[in-house]
């Protein structure tokens, strides 16, 4: 048996895992980073439009500040989000934007004068102050009050994801790729690190570690039709489910892009948007105004992908071989704009579609289609990151349910999340590691070691007549046409049984190769399992909750209903024969959020179901800041006495704009 000790073990080297990582090893722990890729190819690097912080440099920044980026975070959530959580977040992003910075992130930057720029499809004079200039730059977004999206061009998670592996490597970060985590290592409530396969040799070994942060990224492989790289399957939030320990939160909270390129679902940026881009339909008409008046095609993510299908279904598609499509156009914001800002855009239009979108007219078009693109589910932790139930087990990033984004998050939050949340969730990472120690038995990581190994040896004897390829593909077709942007209750309890159906399946699957190492029906059988799990957390969860919110939309229940469903899913698998996730619910209380529910913004009035203490506890936050206000207190004292939240030590401090001095 080979056993590997540490002190603080990270699975997942995308930004959240590394930042998390050097956060540990900035405070004296040996820190092993494990990914399945080298970590500069993790799919952090597929981000592009920007990372949102309320830096307020530019001028349609101007005035930004925490308190908006926080009304806006948790209005895009649809009032789903920890409003601690969303609290944390928007007074750190300030401070991580500029840290990332100084490790050599090229941000773009304030040029002083005037320059032109497209709001509203219209060309409109934009003058910077010469005071603001060389100070980080951003761009629009949708949801957001101000201009808050920090960029590098459209390559934002590249240049970030370099600059964090770079700062890992100078801290002497240890980094292991194509290693892959097959299960939890937890005795007496505790985790102590997994059980991992070497993707090239095939061997098991053991990581011990005195704590483990999960930060493997998304589930978006479980549909068909995603913007999410190939090696995003869920898996580090599957073998946490499979502690029959920890639980997941709110799995069916799953967003779709409005503008991956059809037909190969590679992602166009929201920074097309908001620049300025349109949408189109089959006439060359520009839709979005028609749905949503006010914000248009910088409406919610959620919004905007619902209106797109909406057009469709309205017999406003474009047809194509692969199915209807909307056009998106970036033309009208000028070849020097897009060559420069949106380069990366332009070589994937190039490349995958012949098209140049700087060219005016038609031939310029992208054709757009919304496609699965986040989850907002993962592995439920407390503020601190830590699990809920399992000590030891901390997660970050998309594999996390923190809870900052609830049912919906906003452009460019995700990309800031996992350098924040790094931040944030490292140091109490760290500080666990360092007050604890490894007290495991040797006998006990066998045990773990003996059971997947056993498992392994069990999938290379099926000898049965269904094909684990077919499993998966069927598995995520089912996702797409079943558990999508519109559900409904009929079609749900569909996908349940099926996905039920397919995973008792995968145990009379066909194995004809009996290779230990280089076997790809070996690596999907052990992997499809899981991601049926999580296919089932999804779905059943999404069955289950008999309301519309944020990303989640159903059919038959078209009202969010704060009176009965304003909770937190907790999905769990207590024991490993069930077929089937338990799922139970954690209640938001209404009484200590700083904004109570209230009306989004986006479509009709009247589509909540109110809870009574929704308007009780407005009168009390009201009476609350007036009478602060008339003490002379200001807008910190003011929110802390609202919503108190608390940060390690070294990011309490207040945040500095250009417009305090």
């Amino acid at each position: 048996m080979k056993i590997n000790y540490c002190d603080a073990l990270v699975i997942g080297g995308g930004l959240a895992g590394l930042r998390a990582a050097v956060a540990a090893q900035k405070k004296g722990l040996n820190t092993i980073v494990l990914s399945l890729v080298p970590v500069k190819r993790s799919h952090s690097a597929a981000a592009q439009g920007g990372m949102q912080a309320s830096l307020g440099n530019s001028k349609m920044s101007d005035g930004d500040n925490e308190d908006l980026h926080f009304a806006d975070t948790v209005k895009g959530s649809d009032w789903g989000c920890d409003q601690v959580v969303a609290r944390m977040f928007v007074h750190t992003a300030p401070k991580a934007i500029r840290e990332l910075a100084g490790w050599g992130v090229p941000w773009s930057r304030v040029k002083e004068g005037s320059r032109e720029a497209v709001i509203n499809a219209k060309k409109t004079t934009i003058t910077e102050d010469a005071d603001r200039h060389g100070l980080i730059t951003s761009r629009d977004f949708g949801g957001t009050k101000k201009w808050r999206t920090c960029y590098t061009a459209d390559a934002t998670g590249h240049t970030m994801l370099f600059g964090v592996a770079n700062e890992a490597l100078r801290n002497n970060v240890d980094i292991r790729d194509r290693k892959e985590a097959l299960s939890i290592i937890h005795e007496d409530g505790r985790c102590y690190g997994a059980i991992v396969r070497d993707l090239i040799t095939g061997e098991l070994e053991a990581y011990v570690a005195k704590g483990t942060c999960i930060a493997t990224g998304g589930y978006g492989r479980v549909f068909k039709q995603t913007t999410n790289a190939v090696i995003c399957e869920g898996i580090g939030a599957a073998i946490a489910l499979e502690t029959g320990i920890a639980t997941l939160g709110n799995m069916e909270a799953v967003q779709f892009h409005p503008t991956p390129i059809v037909p190969s679902g590679i992602l166009l940026t929201e920074g097309c948007r908001g620049d300025g881009g349109i949408l189109r339909d089959v006439d060359g008409h520009r839709f979005m105004p028609d749905y949503e008046p006010e914000k248009k095609e910088l409406a919610s993510r959620d919004v905007v992908s619902r209106r797109m299908i909406e057009h469709i279904r309205n017999g406003k598609g474009v047809p194509s071989p692969y199915g209807y499509h909307v056009w998106l156009d970036i033309s009208i914001l000028g070849r020097e704009h897009i060559e420069k800002n949106l380069r990366d855009v332009q070589e994937i239009c190039m490349i995958f579609n012949g098209i140049d979108p700087a060219d005016e007219g038609k031939k310029g078009w992208a054709p757009v289609l919304p496609m699965q693109h986040y989850s907002m589910g993962g592995i439920r932790t407390k503020p601190t990151g830590e699990s809920q139930n399992l000590s030891g087990l901390f997660a970050c990033g998309e594999a996390s349910c923190w809870d900052m984004h609830g049912f919906n998050r906003l452009g460019g939050n995700s990309v800031s999340e996992t350098v924040v949340a790094g931040m944030i969730i490292g140091n109490y990472f760290a500080d666990y590691c360092l007050s604890n120690d490894v007290t495991i038995p040797t006998s006990t990581v066998q045990r773990f070691l003996d059971n997947q190994d056993t498992y392994l040896n069990e999938i290379l004897a099926y000898e049965g007549t269904e094909d684990i390829f077919r499993i998966k593909n069927r598995m995520q077709n089912l996702m797409d046409e079943k558990v999508g942007i519109f559900r409904d209750g009929i079609r749900l309890a569909e996908a349940v049984n099926e996905l039920e159906e397919l995973l008792k399946k995968t145990k009379q699957i066909n194995v004809k190769s009996k290779e230990r190492a280089g076997n790809p029906e070996l690596e999907e059988g052990y992997r499809v399992p899981r991601m049926l799990k999580v296919a089932l957390c999804v779905a059943k969860g999404a069955l289950e909750r008999t309301e519309s919110r944020g990303a989640h939309y159903r059919e038959d229940f078209l009202k969010r209903d704060d009176a009965n469903w304003l909770n937190r899913t907790l999905t769990s698998w207590p024991n490993e024969s069930d077929t089937l996730p338990t799922i139970h619910y954690e209640p938001l209380d209404i009484m200590t959020m700083e904004m109570p529910p209230a009306f989004r913004g986006y479509g009709a009035k009247g589509m909540i179901i109110e809870h009574e203490l929704s308007e009780k506890r407005q009168i009390e936050v009201d009476e609350l800041v007036e009478k602060l206000q008339a003490e002379g207190k200001d807008r910190h004292e003011i929110q802390h006495a609202l919503l108190p939240f608390d940060l390690p030590m070294n990011y309490r401090e207040k945040n500095e704009r250009a417009g305090d001095l």
